[in-house]
């Protein structure tokens, strides 16, 4: 079946010729600023600058610190921006995604492209030109995977989806760490496995919520093609694979202050995660969106007593 993505052409009619009404500038500048998903930014940057600073030692280089974050932020804009190029045929069949600046002829298909484009080009030159190659490498292939493999293939074909796409997602941490120090410690990997399990909690809770926007989109994510049990089967794992990792990170280089973080909001963490599991076992109203707010919270919390650490 295919969509339409753009306006039809007008009847012609005889009479003077309408002159088209110009757009607001500043409606322009929100709806490519729209385009990045600021709000998916700020929770990457929230990885990678406590992952600067373990690796650092505390403060990381000024001049380290402001090229990751610029960098960091147009890597992350351009892989949305391409994201919702990609997407275009299915986000104005969903209602989280209908007001995005491409269902809503914001902006043409061919400007987006160009948008993200130039901001991977101009990202990747940032981390190549002011921090090594291992961070431009790392920044370059996060882009290509969310975009190509991710968006492109496995979002639309499998509902491991969310797992086979969660790297992206955690590559903040390494691209982070790697631009300070040059390499990847086993700390860094660690770091890496907390955010990468603690996506499929996160995603899966937002998933429920909008499993029929997914269904109406053809999308297979987990909740929309597997049972209720299996999503709560998942759900638990992951949940307890993200506590596990971020106590195995205590040993590789962070003290007690972050053990005991670590601990108490993975326990936190669980309760809310088995609550939802119960909620859904009683047949009782699920309320996806506590779990997927507090595992937001949950990540802030263990992010901050990283940076913290490495101040103490």
């Amino acid at each position: 079946m295919s969509m339409v993505t753009e306006r039809p052409s007008p009847t012609l009619v005889p009479g003077p010729v309408p002159v088209p009404a110009r757009r607001d500038p500043r409606a322009v500048v929100r709806a490519y600023v729209a385009l990045t998903k600021p709000r998916i930014i700020e929770l990457l940057l929230v990885t990678t600058v406590p992952a600067m600073m373990l690796a650092a030692g505390g403060i990381p280089p000024v001049s380290t610190m402001v090229v990751v974050l610029v960098g960091g932020t147009l890597a992350a804009g351009a892989a949305n921006a391409l994201n919702c190029y990609i997407d275009r045929d299915i986000d104005q069949l969903m209602r989280r995604t209908k007001r995005r600046p491409l269902p809503t002829h914001a902006l043409s298909p061919r400007s987006v492209l160009v948008f993200g484009l130039v901001l991977a080009v101009v990202s990747v030159g940032l981390m190549a030109g002011f921090t090594n190659w291992l961070a431009a490498g790392l920044t370059a292939a996060a882009i290509a995977y969310y975009d190509l493999v991710y968006t492109l293939w496995l979002k639309r074909t499998t509902p491991q989806n969310t797992f086979w796409g969660g790297a992206c997602g955690a590559a903040p941490v390494l691209i982070g760490w790697a631009a300070v120090t040059g390499g990847l410690s086993p700390l860094a990997w660690a770091l890496f496995a907390v955010v990468f399990f603690w996506q499929m909690p996160h995603f899966y809770a937002l998933a429920i919520t909008y499993k029929d926007d997914y269904a109406r989109a053809g999308i297979p994510m987990l909740p929309v093609v597997r049972s209720a049990t299996r999503v709560n089967r998942e759900i638990v794992l992951f949940t307890w694979l993200t506590v596990a990792a971020s106590l195995a990170a205590w040993p590789l280089g962070l003290g007690p202050l972050y053990g005991v973080t670590a601990l108490v909001s993975g326990v936190a963490f669980l309760v809310e995660a088995y609550r939802l599991v119960g909620r859904s076992k009683a047949g009782e109203p699920l309320k996806p969106m506590r779990l997927f707010h507090w595992s937001i919270t949950y990540l802030t919390i263990v992010s901050l007593a990283v940076a913290l650490d490495a101040l103490l």
